[in-house]
């Protein structure tokens, strides 16, 4: 099994979008239904941060509306903040008729959070593979009061750092971690696995030529 750094997942996300050419969109929905396929039962509690771990957040919610589960999202941002396809499928989400709690301060996402005691599962959309360093803000405001349910973790439990496995401040402890294309470096450190909780590696349809780094300049010598 490939075991792959946060830069390394990157460059190969990136070879993948701009240099191959698959849209960034079929991978953000491919996330999303790889995590959907871990939810059993609603009420389904989606908390999301502003980036792309966010938007695959957005997909789930979406794929629960469908599925007519009791479905309440959570945004740490203002609305304003998501852009490229994060926003897409937000309001993709939205204009089926989802609803969506914006908390873009740290109280606010502290009740907001707090409040989703009653579903059935939470999906922690938060924070991606490229966060180093403590939650801070709205982030571990959320983190820190997070209520005591299953949770799947979308990637990486956020808090965690996808390097070294270490978790230097507040993280959530996923009981499903859906981790994107390939386990991150991190995931083989001893401590990790009681964040990660059963870890599912998705296939999101990256090709393993873009993290390969012989293996893709082999392929593009001959590009024009």
């Amino acid at each position: 099994m490939r075991f792959v750094t946060a830069d390394k997942m990157r460059e190969a996300d990136r070879r993948c979008i701009e240099e191959l050419g698959i849209p960034g969109a079929a991978l953000m929905e491919n996330a999303g239904r790889a995590v959907f396929r871990e939810i059993q039962a609603g009420p389904v509690g989606v908390v999301c941060g502003k980036g792309n771990n966010g938007g695959d957040g957005f997909v789930v919610a979406r794929l629960a509306l469908l599925a007519e589960m009791d479905v309440r999202v959570v945004l740490l941002a203002r609305r304003d903040d998501i852009h490229g396809d994060a926003l897409t499928f937000l309001r993709v989400y939205e204009r089926l008729g989802g609803h969506v709690i914006e908390a873009n301060a740290p109280d606010a996402a502290a009740t907001a959070v707090h409040g989703l005691s009653e579903c059935a599962v939470l999906v922690d959309a938060i924070l991606g593979t490229g966060v180093q360093g403590e939650p801070r803000g709205v982030a571990r405001a959320a983190i820190e009061n997070w209520p005591d349910l299953p949770a799947i973790a979308v990637d990486i439990p956020s808090g965690l750092n996808a390097d070294t496995g270490d978790a230097p401040g507040p993280c959530i402890r996923a009981t499903t971690t859906v981790t994107i294309q390939y386990p991150k470096r991190g995931f083989e450190a001893p401590g990790a696995a009681a964040y990660l909780g059963r870890l599912v590696v998705a296939d999101i349809g990256i090709p393993d030529v873009c993290a390969d780094d012989d293996a893709w300049a082999e392929l593009t010598k001959g590009w024009a």
